[in-house]
Formats: structure tokens, sequence, C-alpha cells
């Protein structure tokens, strides 16, 4: 078997795809780190639905996939933005996705948390970011999940000092019924939260963020950090009150900041364990056994994938990743809500289903091949 594939150079090149996939189990419930996949939603590809529509989703496709991250032990963080909040999912779609995955979650013993945002508004005062945050905090409780508190557009833009900041998330955590998760994501994956917690200096941003910690620690499980720079995580999460947990959000040094040092480590909420899902799986488990040598050894050579998906404009790593579920077989077709299948360029396409091949991460090599070649001949390449 063999494919001609495009390079960056404006040329083919032929690649030979391995053969079998890599070997993974399931296995009993992680001991040593508590890990979430961030997960991605499946469009329905037979709406008449333009970019500008609500997003149409195929839904039993779409928990499907959560079925398929639940049997491997990981966790599922839903309606975030790997799920294409505000790109392509509004705040009606995030909260029918809530709701079902929730309900599915239950239903096979699945660990879940769901996103609460504000993205029911574009902009708004302060009183109106806190209503938002407030409707969407209530319907992750009803549902029965935990709530993680994602940062919010309209709340970067109302917000006008650090004290504005502490206010809202003061209010929403005095009124939470359990413990959050706090979600720093920074503007690489979206430029309308530049400066958030009220500096564009992370510094005193940071200062900020772990106020709102401090006076609030019981109601804080822990904070998902996403700026992709790992001192600074590792830095913040030596600061974090005892009992309160650092999830990385970090998709390009996430082995080393989960097998953690003499001082601690960090649990994961990743994107990029949507695609890496067995194999992340199968490395924690190998950690759980205090094999930190063999937990690298399977988990650092996926890192070259994830920053490939996750490179600038880093907001459109989701096209990488569903992509990869397609060519895995977790979905029929290659179509996404708000049509961003069009994000990425066939060179991007091309390398990353070498590098998520290389890893064996297709349960059938054979279909990935053929699925590869179809999208190739849509772009004129013949093989």
């Amino acid at each position: 078997m063999t494919i001609q594939l495009p390079d960056f150079k404006g040329g083919l090149r032929t690649y030979e795809p391995r053969p079998e996939p890599l070997a993974v189990t399931t296995g009993a419930p992680f001991t040593s780190r508590t890990v979430f996949s961030a997960a991605h939603v499946v469009a329905d590809p037979y709406a008449d639905a333009s970019p500008d529509s609500p997003a149409a989703v195929d839904w039993d496709a779409t928990l499907a996939f959560r079925r398929h991250l639940w049997s491997h032990g990981l966790g599922v963080a839903e309606a975030m933005d790997t799920a294409q909040r505000g790109m392509g999912l509004d705040w009606a779609g995030a909260a029918e996705l809530i709701r079902r995955s929730a309900a599915e979650a239950k239903a096979v013993g699945g660990l879940i948390a769901c996103g609460v945002g504000t993205d029911q508004i574009t902009a708004g005062t302060l009183e109106e970011v806190r209503a938002a945050y407030e409707e969407q905090l209530a319907l992750v409780e009803e549902s029965g999940a935990q709530a993680i508190l994602m940062a919010s557009r309209a709340l970067a833009a109302a917000a006008r000092s650090p004290e504005d900041y502490l206010d809202v998330y003061g209010h929403l955590l005095r009124q939470s019924t359990e413990p959050v998760i706090l979600h720093w994501l920074g503007p690489m994956f979206d430029p309308a939260l530049e400066g958030y917690w009220g500096s564009t200096d992370l510094d005193a941003a940071t200062d900020t963020f772990l106020e709102v910690i401090a006076a609030h620690p019981d109601k804080v499980d822990g904070i998902k950090v996403s700026l992709l720079d790992a001192q600074r995580e590792i830095d913040l999460r030596r600061r974090l009150p005892k009992g309160v947990r650092c999830y990385t959000g970090d998709d390009f040094n996430y082995p080393g900041l989960i097998a953690g040092d003499e001082q601690g480590f960090s649990h994961a909420l990743l994107g990029i364990f949507d695609p890496l899902g067995p194999l992340a799986a199968e490395a924690v488990r190998v950690l759980d056994t205090g094999n930190v040598a063999g937990f690298r050894e399977l988990l650092d050579p996926t890192v070259a994938l994830s920053r490939h998906l996750f490179q600038t404009p880093t907001r459109f790593y989701k096209t990488g990743v569903v992509f990869l579920a397609w060519l895995a077989g977790h979905q029929g077709h290659f179509t996404m809500v708000g049509g961003l299948q069009s994000a990425r360029s066939l060179p991007h396409f091309a390398h990353a289903y070498e590098l998520a091949d290389g890893l064996g991460l297709f349960p059938d090599p054979k279909l990935a091949e053929e699925r590869m070649k179809t999208l190739l001949s849509l772009y004129g390449v013949t093989q």
C-alpha cells in the first residue's frame, strides 16, 4: 500500500501507510490522574445549512463518539471550544448537547463536565454577563454534570478592571452547588480573550486568577490552563491552594506536565485527547503503575501530531480533530458545523494523516487510506 501525498512545496511524495493499528485495550478506571477529553460534535451532512445557520448536529454519531471515549476510561469535557462553541455551535445547540450528553453519561456511568459560558449574548453589561453565566450554570447543574466556568468574550469586552472579574466570578462561585473547574483560555485559542483577568500582563492576570480561587477554594475543584506555556503552568500549579487541581490544557507540552515532577503534576483536560483517546488512556494506565518512563514512551511521540493540529491559527485545530475522526471511522463524512472543514489546507491534512497513521491511531488503516485518497481526489490529486 502506498499513497501519493502533497508536500508543503507544491509537489507530491510517496508514503507507505502502517499496516496495523496500535494495540490498545480498555481497562480499569485511572487511579493516578483525572483525565478529560474535550469532544467534537458531528455535523449532519444532509442538512441544508449555511455557515450562518444554527448548527445541524448528527446526535447519534455525536453521542456514539462520547461512548467511545468513556469506553476507554476518559472523562468527556462537553460543550467546550473543541465542540465549536462560538465557531459554529451557538448556545441553543450547546444546551441541547449538554442535556443529551449528560443523560448519556448517566446511562453508561461516564465522567462528564460541561462548559458554562455567556454565548447567548454577544455583548452586554456586567449584570447581563453575570445573568448569562447564571442561566448556563443552572442548566449544567440541573443536568447532573460538573460545571466548567469558561472564559467569556462578553466579560472580556465589558470588564474594565480586575475587580470586575473578581466580582463576576465570586458571585458565580458563591452560588454554585458543587465545586467547578475554572478555565483560562489564552488568546491563541480565541483572540477575543486578550487581556482576560483584567490585564495583558500574564503575571498580573495570574495574580487575579489566583485571588478568585483563594477567596473560594471550597468551590473550585480545579483549573484548566490553556496558555501553551509549560513553565507558566508549573509555576501556577505550585501556587494553588491545597486540594485545588490543575488540569493541563497545554496541547504542546502535555506529557511532561501530566508526568509532573517532585513538587506535583497536572491532571488533564485536552482537545488533543479527542483523536488520541485510546492511546492516551493506555499511557495513563501505564502511569498508574508508577512507570513514568513507559508513560512518556507512549505519549511523547504524539506531540508532533498535536503541535501540527494546533499550529497557528490555533483556533482551527478543530478541523484537524474532525478530519482524524472521519479517517478513524467514527463518522461517515468530513463535514463540520459552520463549514469549518475548509479551515485547513490539503498539505496540512496530508501531514496530519501521515502523523496519525504513524502512531497507529486508525483502527482500520485501509479505511483511513481509502478516505484520504478520496479527499485527495476531490483536490485533483490522482494516485
